[in-house]
């Protein structure tokens, strides 16, 4: 009797153990999960293209020797025009147009905008955000933007891996 009593007193000792050492485990795994909490508390501000180039034009105004900004916002391409003082010489013209650069580079909205200093440039870059929101084709202000940047970007040789890339693009299209 004395031996039964204690196998009955035994087994139950080592069902608890393992059922506590199951539990544990469970509850173990159940905390690994990790709670997060919102690290942005001010709202998402999402702009739509037309208020993007309102606030690159601001930012440009803002450096010292900038007349007049406007910019534009046409799918990939994001083209901010300056009109720079009269009274700046002509040989700090790439300095002002560097400084607006890197103010457009610390804004996210900025970072691969195009600045193009011409004094005809903002009223043009407004007359075809104008034409867009009286509902000129975007494509066909795409393509006028494009052309005005190729104008003013500068051209360099192709290199040797871009040649081998275009000629095996060429090759695979056939």
């Amino acid at each position: 009797m004395y031996k039964l009593r204690l196998l009955i007193t035994l087994t139950a000792f080592v069902t608890l153990i393992v059922a506590c050492t199951n539990n544990q485990e469970s509850q173990t795994r159940n905390t690994d999960k990790i709670d997060v909490e919102q690290s942005s508390y001010e709202p998402d501000n999402i702009m739509d293209r037309n208020d993007i180039a309102d606030h690159l034009a601001n930012l440009a105004v803002k450096t010292n020797h900038v007349n007049d900004a406007a910019a534009i916002v046409v799918g990939p391409y994001t083209v901010v025009g300056i009109d720079i003082n009269e009274e700046a010489e002509r040989t700090r013209t790439s300095t002002i147009k560097h400084t607006v650069l890197e103010a457009l580079e610390h804004d996210p909205y900025g970072r691969e905008a195009i600045v193009i200093a011409d004094a005809d440039m903002p009223n043009r870059l407004r007359g075809m955000r104008e034409a867009i929101q009286n509902g000129a084709p975007i494509q066909g202000v795409a393509d006028e933007l494009a052309n005005i940047v190729s104008r003013y970007m500068p051209t360099t040789p192709k290199s040797h891996n871009q040649e081998e890339d275009i000629i095996r693009d060429e090759e695979d299209n056939q």
